[in-house]
């Protein structure tokens, strides 16, 4: 009875909009999406393609407790059928909830509500928090969105909740449980600094941010603690001519030696121009250095990033660009070449706006590479969206 009780709350509590007041508010959407996956996953996946249906409903309210103290919870609930959810159930050893339910928080809040040979039902916050504002002092204490991030591709300078590119269905982005405390100086200085406790303290990221005016352009620095390594790094972003030109370089030191008697260390750059053409055609270019990033084997169904380690190569060149055709459809283009791996990442997507708040979407993830290539099994996906928001 809980179960349905929850279903009826997260899906249905969509219609319920008009409960809105001064203050409480509700907002999100719901989305269904099928997504077809090619051939190219390892063994021991012996089919040469699968089908996934998700049906996904977003939800995020904030109450606003007093004029300085607002509660933000901000929730997915999804539910996953189909062709892979089947077969990674029936496979030895793992069922496709091992994939779903994860939550690296300091609090463990994913919960998968039903599990099935073919469907699951999960539901996990991504957001929930206390945020305290009073005059130049802002603290906020829960599971929140530390966005230090400036690039529009990959962010070095994003210490606490990475995103991964090629997550195409969470725009929203992911979380961490932290506290943040942030002062604003005058109209173009702050001083941040930001702890994310982990269940092993070694994994724990505590950092603080100086962010200036230089000639026009908005600078960071930034010092800290990342999982069991030192780490220092900058951010700036301004304006070449009518370009915006923007970049983050981060270094990690480990603090244990390794077994030949040296430290881990890394080096990250990624530094970017973006173009807003007359034709309204926007355009990003984005290089990135990884010293020694990379990976060995990279999965479609999924693969974690981090800060000290946030591509799947050491060199990698980006290209986005976006396009509205008119005002109701929308194109847009990514492209990504991986030289050390001999490879490419191919995603185009066009998206129509059926009405104010229906969205339809179809997009392409597909990737070329050699046999040597870490993306040799990465495979390829085709998926559609039609998305409402309220």
């Amino acid at each position: 009875m809980r179960y349905f009780t929850l279903i009826l709350f997260f899906f249905g509590l969509v219609e319920n909009t008009h409960a809105q007041s001064d203050n409480l508010r509700i907002s999100g959407y719901v989305q269904g999406m099928p997504v077809w996956i090619s051939a190219g996953l390892p063994e021991p996946f012996d089919t040469d393609s699968f089908w996934e249906y998700r049906l996904q409903n977003r939800l995020n309210v904030q109450w606003f407790m007093s004029s300085n103290l607002t509660f933000n919870w901000q929730m997915r609930t999804r539910f996953f059928a189909g062709d892979l959810v089947n077969e990674l159930n029936n496979l030895s050893g793992i069922r496709y909830a091992d994939l779903i339910d994860i939550d690296d928080g300091f609090v463990d809040l994913s919960w998968v509500i039903a599990n099935r040979d073919s469907w699951l039902l999960h539901y996990i916050p991504d957001r929930l928090n206390l945020d305290w504002q009073n005059g130049d002092w802002r603290i906020t204490a829960g599971r929140q969105r530390v966005n230090w991030g400036i690039n529009m591709v990959t962010n070095p300078n994003d210490l606490f909740n990475i995103y991964s590119f090629y997550e195409f269905d969470y725009p929203e982005r992911p979380g961490t449980d932290a506290i943040r405390i942030q002062h604003f100086i005058d109209w173009a200085s702050r001083v941040e600094v930001a702890f994310s406790p982990a269940r092993d303290i070694r994994n724990s990221v505590g950092a603080a941010l100086y962010g200036f005016d230089a000639r026009g352009y908005d600078v960071q620095l930034i010092a800290g603690y990342f999982r069991h390594m030192l780490t220092a790094g900058a951010g700036w972003a301004g304006n070449v001519g009518e370009s915006g030109f923007k970049g983050e370089v981060m270094v990690f030191a480990g603090l244990d030696e390794t077994p030949d008697g040296s430290r881990e260390t890394n080096l990250i750059a990624a530094l970017s121009v973006d173009h807003m053409f007359e034709n309204s055609l926007f355009l990003v270019v984005e290089g990135l250095y990884n010293k020694e990033g990379g990976s060995d084997e990279f999965l479609l169904l999924g693969e974690p990033l981090s800060a000290n380690n946030p591509s799947f190569s050491r060199y990698q060149f980006t290209t986005v660009g976006s396009y509205p055709f008119n005002p109701v459809w929308d194109g847009a283009l990514a492209l990504i070449w991986y030289p050390d791996e001999n490879a490419a990442f191919i995603s185009p997507s066009i998206t129509h706006s059926l009405t104010q708040d229906i969205d339809l979407n179809i997009l392409a993830q597909i990737f070329v590479g050699s046999d040597d290539s870490v993306f040799s099994n990465a495979g390829s996906v085709i998926a559609g969206s039609v998305k409402w928001n309220f």
